[in-house]
């Protein structure tokens, strides 16, 4: 009976044994004879696997002017276990560089990995690989990765458009799609729409000759992977006014920002000092934006986007908004004027103007006491039980105008802009120690207001509106797709009246083309067969002289463009940015300059060299 237990299971075992030596059998048939699928790694020493970078999307402005666009350039890459001894004196003559130079790049890569190819020299010319690739089967371990560069059509509109770099290892680390050596947007539209610009990556794999040469396709292209293109952007931009704007800018600091009131698309983003964006393209990339980041001018920093300045007197409008809206201001309302506003030992200065002033001519004139008056009344006489909820209730109306807090537009490095709160003067002055008196200088947009150039601009284009604003954005239509984002097309309403919008862009008519002698602060900005509404500001500066800041729409009854000039250590806002709005306005309405003499004027000033200048005389 033992015997009989012992046998069977004996003869078990021996089945198990033979059912899986039977199972291997099988398998390695599988593998060695019937499927090919393990073919590529068993050959993996006479095949090269090389990855197909899909052309980027192209970038187009709102006319269907091409912007940025690719051209073909080649990686040379390395795999230290296929190297052999070869003439080093020729490699380096062909591809013009130092031997120590391929030293250090031959231990850079044994020392990544003995077995996986990596970059050994970037974006090589069209004609340097020419050149090697008749020459390549003398160098067994090297072979060419190709790839496509940006190409500028323009050396205008950096900020906007952005550039592209290598990955980092930090996004290495966090995205699957990207690998060491890839290329990624860095800054502007390359960036916040890379998703879409960037295409898929494919693959193609070649089977090569011992002499290092390519001899065709492996396995009919069974294993190839077709890269996909990316998809093309139609931008907002109006490159001939953008290119017009830098012009205007050229030798200023600051910023213009334009943009089309009915739908928020951003027409120009100027920022000054710019630079040409083909610099940060290629192997010279890296050397020339050191130079850019050392630059004292930081032509890196996009001001229209980044910069914070107080708004000045063109704040004046959002205070007479508020004032009609909290009920506190009417049309008639009048205060006369004698230098200034004057509350016990404190003097607030005003320029000299015709008075008493309504509230119209208020704005025509840009009266500093007549705010101090209104803002006063917005503190104090609003149906609010103290001044804490009624400086609360203020700062609301400026986040409803998209003040403050970013406005998210489709941009990278957007900053938002600084409005003070209750705990913020709480913290200075003492809870409930403080009144409208030690922060009347808000009432002419100083004091601790930062206002960025894009949020001025979005400003005037819901006073355009008569109040509402859509969020600004640059890309006006995804190729292959029916509408743009949804949060670009969906209306923000400021809370206020339109009624009163009337009221407000009536005096900023006023401002700009009212009679001579009458106190108009923005004549400079006329433009002879169109209603240019605007509002100067001259915003103090610390540091030096005064910023010139002007905002304007037009035309008057059909808004087309809004816009917000910002010169730093310009003066006043009559002297450079109201003509520099004029300027702008012309060339995108007319598309020209009736009077050349203003073109002249604004693009002839230096006033970095004149700061440079005041800054040594000091």
């Amino acid at each position: 009976m033992a015997l009989d237990t012992y046998a069977v299971r004996r003869n078990i075992i021996a089945f198990i044994i033979l059912l899986i030596a039977v199972i291997f059998l099988v398998k390695l048939f599988m593998i060695q004879v019937v499927s090919s699928d393990y073919t590529p790694k068993a050959t993996s020493n006479v095949i090269r696997r090389i990855t197909q970078y899909p052309a980027r999307g192209l970038i187009y402005d709102r006319d269907g002017e091409l912007l940025v666009y690719n051209q073909a350039a080649y990686d040379i890459m390395v795999n230290p276990q296929h190297l052999e001894a070869f003439d080093t004196t020729e490699f380096c003559r062909i591809l013009n560089i130092e031997r120590s130079y391929l030293n250090k790049k031959l231990k850079e890569a044994k020392a990544y990995s003995r077995y996986k190819p990596s970059i050994f020299l970037k974006l090589v010319s069209s004609e340097t690989y020419a050149r090697l690739q008749e020459k390549m089967y003398k160098f067994p371990g090297f072979f060419v990765q190709p790839r496509t560069v940006r190409k500028y059509q323009y050396a205008d509109a950096a900020h906007v458009l952005g550039y592209v770099g290598e990955v980092s290892d930090k996004l290495v680390d966090t995205t699957s799609y990207y690998k060491s050596g890839d290329y990624v947007g860095i800054s502007g539209m390359e960036k916040s729409y890379e998703s879409v610009l960037r295409g898929k990556k494919g693959v193609k794999v070649y089977l090569v000759d011992v002499h290092n040469r390519i001899k065709g396709s492996y396995s009919n292209g069974r294993y190839d992977k077709k890269a996909e293109v990316g998809t093309n952007l139609i931008s907002s931009l109006d490159m001939d006014l953008q290119r017009y704007g830098e012009k205007l800018m050229k030798n200023k600091i600051g910023s213009i920002v334009a943009i089309e009131p009915s739908s928020g698309e951003i027409l120009s983003l100027v920022s000054s000092p710019g630079y040409d964006p083909g610099l940060l393209v290629g192997r010279q990339r890296t050397k020339n934006y050191r130079k850019l980041q050392k630059d004292t001018l930081e032509p890196l920093f996009n001001r229209g986007l980044m910069a914070r300045y107080p708004p000045g007197s063109t704040f004046k409008v959002m205070n007479a908004l508020i004032g009609r809206q909290e009920g506190v201001l009417y049309p008639g309302t009048t205060y006369e004027c004698h230098g200034g506003f004057y509350a016990g030992n404190f003097h607030m200065g005003c320029h000299n103007h015709p008075s008493p002033v309504d509230m119209i001519e208020s704005i025509q004139v840009s009266c500093n006491n007549y705010y101090a008056h209104v803002f006063k009344r917005i503190m104090q006489d609003s149906d609010y039980e103290s001044i804490s909820k009624a400086f609360t209730n203020w700062k609301d109306h400026l986040q409803n105008f998209g003040l403050g807090d970013k406005l998210n537009i489709d941009l990278p490095s957007e900053v938002g802009g600084f409005l003070p709160s209750v705990d913020y003067y709480n913290r200075y002055y003492g809870e409930n120690r403080w009144r409208y008196l030690n922060v009347v200088s808000l009432a002419i947009g100083q004091g601790e207001l930062g206002i960025t150039p894009v949020q001025m601009a979005n400003l005037t284009s819901a006073i355009a509106n008569r109040g509402h604003y859509y969020t600004p954005h640059i890309v006006k239509r995804i190729e292959g797709e029916k509408q743009i984002d949804e949060r670009f097309r969906t209306p923000h309403h400021t809370g206020v009246d339109s009624a009163y919008f009337e009221e407000v862009i009536e005096g900023m008519d006023l401002a700009v083309n009212g009679q001579a002698g009458s106190g108009s602060t923005a004549r400079t900005a006329r433009v002879d067969s169109i209603t240019v509404c605007g509002k100067t500001g001259t915003a103090e500066n610390p540091h030096g002289k005064d910023h010139s800041i002007f905002i304007a729409f037009a035309p008057k009854d059909d808004p087309q463009i809004a816009l917000a000039v910002y010169i730093e250590n310009g003066g006043y806002g009559a002297t450079w940015a109201a003509p520099t709005a004029k300027l702008m306005i012309e060339k995108y309405l007319k598309g020209s300059i009736d009077v050349q003499w203003w073109e002249d004027y604004v693009t002839g000033a230096n006033l970095i060299k004149q700061k440079e200048e005041d800054e040594e005389e000091d």
